[in-house]
């Protein structure tokens, strides 16, 4: 997959999408994705794919016909749920009629297409090319610039019988995002994935933390006789460590705490985060305050899960 270039202007320049108050319908979804190069194609498609898409880069616009037709018998097989979008690679000769062609396969499939076209100014596309140092696919032996305008030449018609166009001039990779949301649709699931990880001090602090707490105030189990040989996810031992000194007031605290945060993320299309609580070997505290969190932070936009990293390790 090939990673478009970034470089954001002026917001106010950025147009607003055709039709982006209608979502597109669910029930016969296909999106193409189609624009300039350097428009944040390949970026979108990110987006899409993160919303609960298969998502198809760079096709060639020769295959939405076979595509059209394997997404059909995918779902005559009683799929009902498929949510399909291709981004189409402008470097292709008689693009457009390709284009065309493959909007009426969807359509006789049974398929509502949607055709997004991604757009930015010459100056905006000038300076993203340049900031990564790659010519424009259609330059040849010219200019940036001719490569450029040659391309927004070819797909002046399809620009023209897009749904939705979307100048992504002043646009960087988070406001796209934003963009693109309200025409997806609902989306299957939670928005969020946020992993409770338990781990033990003495086997370092995990990599991947985004949060670290250290659980290490509270009295150890481990010297407790008969919580020895257990472990946080046992009741008993649960029980033991939540009834305990503060251990109550620092899962409300923490809970507090991810309100904002998980908002912020949600706000901004982060979809993944990790929390790390740890204490000395990761097999009774961090274990009973990580499932103890895990509980109190799912939503319906939040999905918690734990890991236990070091349970089991002794």
């Amino acid at each position: 997959m090939t990673t478009e270039p970034e470089v954001p202007v002026d917001p106010a320049r950025a147009e607003a999408p055709r039709n982006a108050a209608e979502p597109v319908p669910r029930a016969s979804d296909f999106l193409i994705v189609t624009g300039m190069s350097g428009a944040g194609r390949s970026t979108a498609a990110n987006v899409i794919e993160d919303r609960g898409w298969y998502i198809v880069d760079n096709l060639p616009p020769q295959l939405l016909s076979p595509m059209a037709d394997l997404a059909g018998k995918v779902r005559g097989s009683g799929v009902t749920d498929l949510r399909i979008a291709a981004v189409v690679d402008v470097r292709a000769r008689a693009f457009h009629s390709h284009v065309q062609a493959g909007l009426a396969a969807l359509r006789e499939a049974g398929w509502q297409p949607h055709l997004i076209f991604l757009d930015a100014t010459d100056e905006a596309l000038v300076r993203r090319f340049e900031s990564v140092r790659r010519p424009h696919p259609l330059q040849g032996e010219g200019r940036l610039l001719d490569g450029i305008q040659a391309e927004r030449e070819m797909l002046r018609d399809l620009r023209a019988e897009a749904q939705v166009v979307i100048d992504t001039s002043g646009l960087n990779v988070h406001q796209l995002g934003r963009k693109l949301a309200p025409l997806l649709g609902a989306e299957g699931g939670p928005s969020l994935r946020l992993a409770l990880m338990s781990f033990g001090f003495k086997y370092g602090v995990p990599l991947d933390a985004d949060f670290v707490f250290d659980l290490r105030f509270l009295p150890n189990p481990f010297w407790v006789p008969e919580l020895k040989p257990l472990t946080g996810a046992d009741a008993a031992v649960s029980d033991w460590v939540l009834g305990q000194d503060g251990a109550g007031e620092f899962v409300d605290r923490v809970t507090d705490l991810m309100v904002p945060v998980t908002d912020g993320y949600l706000r901004e299309g982060r979809r993944y985060a990790t929390i790390a609580i740890g204490c000395t070997g990761g097999k009774h505290r961090s274990v009973a305050i990580s499932q103890s969190l895990a509980a109190r932070l799912s939503t319906e936009r939040v999905a918690t899960f734990v890991v236990h990293r070091d349970l089991g390790r002794e």
